[in-house]
């Protein structure tokens, strides 16, 4: 599981951490991630992120 890189903002979504904000836990691979999900930042969707 790799970490994922935001193109828009630079935010990167760590699976070690998930996004508990958008009740995405701990260990959740980016490709397991919804497909509504959308960065926590700047709201961009993931075909915006690329493997960091």
């Amino acid at each position: 599981m790799g970490r994922y890189v935001c193109g828009i903002c630079g935010y990167v979504y760590d699976p070690a951490v998930g996004d508990p904000e958008a009740g995405v836990k701990k260990g959740t691979a980016f490709e397991k991630l919804p497909e509504d999900w959308v960065c926590p930042v700047c709201g961009a969707s993931k075909d915006e992120f690329a493997p960091e």
